[in-house]
C-alpha cells in the first residue's frame, strides 16, 4: 500500500495550457501525458474553456467542490454535474468544453488508456468502512475528498490517518478505509488490466 499525501502531489500545467492539475497517481510512475496507462488527478476549473484531448483514453469526472460544472459536447449534448452527481464517464478524445457554475469548481479526473486498462469510480459517504481490493495487475485507489479516514492493509495493525486531498493506493492487496465521521467523503477508483 502506498499513502499519497496532498502536499506531495505533482502540480503540472494542463495539456492545453488552460490551468493547473494536481497529479495524484499515475502508472507507470513518472509517466508523461502521452504515455500513461492510467492517471488520477484533480484540478480547479476557474473559467469556461475546452478540455484537453487525450487520444485513446477513457475518462471519468467527479465534482469535489463548487456549485457545479456544465459539460458541452461537440455533438450538442449538455451534461450538468455537481457534488451529488454520480461519477460521469466519457471518451477523453471527444471535444468538450466545461463551464463552472457560480464560481470555481474542483474536480477529480480518472483516465485509463484503451486496450491497456479500464476503470470504475464510486462515491463513498458516511461512516461505514470501504474496502479497497486489487488483484494481480490491478490497482485500487481511495481519495479523501472531505473529512478524514483511517486506512490499513487487511490483517495489519493500526490504521494510517488520511486527510482531505490524501489518497491510498493498493496493488495485489486489499485494505480497509474507516471514515472518521459522517463528514467524510471518499472516491474509490478500481483500475483493472483490459
Amino acid at each position: 500500500m502506498r499513502i499519497i499525501r496532498a502536499a506531495d502531489c505533482r502540480r503540472m500545467p494542463w495539456k492545453n495550457g488552460g490551468g493547473v492539475t494536481v497529479e495524484i497517481a499515475c502508472f507507470p510512475e513518472g509517466a508523461g501525458l502521452g504515455d500513461f496507462g492510467w492517471r488520477v488527478s484533480s484540478a480547479v476549473v476557474a473559467g469556461a474553456g475546452p478540455f484537453s484531448l487525450f487520444p485513446g483514453v477513457e475518462r471519468t469526472l467527479c465534482v469535489l467542490a463548487g456549485a457545479g460544472l456544465v459539460l458541452d459536447f461537440a455533438d450538442g449534448a449538455e451534461v450538468r454535474l455537481d457534488g451529488a452527481s454520480a461519477p460521469y464517464a466519457f471518451p477523453a478524445d471527444v471535444q468538450v468544453a466545461g463551464a463552472p457554475l457560480g464560481g470555481p469548481v474542483t474536480d477529480l479526473n480518472i483516465m485509463t488508456r484503451r486496450g491497456r486498462f479500464a476503470h470504475k469510480v464510486r462515491r463513498w459517504e458516511g461512516t461505514g468502512a470501504a474496502r479497497l481490493e486489487a488483484g494481480e495487475g490491478a490497482f485500487a485507489l481511495a481519495f479523501v475528498a472531505a473529512g478524514t479516514a483511517d486506512v490499513r492493509l487487511e490483517g495489519a495493525g493500526d490504521g494510517i490517518p488520511l486527510g482531505a486531498g490524501d489518497a491510498a493506493l493498493v496493488s495485489d492487496a486489499a485494505a480497509m478505509l474507516v471514515p472518521s465521521g459522517e463528514a467524510c467523503r471518499l472516491h474509490v477508483v478500481e483500475i483493472v488490466p483490459a
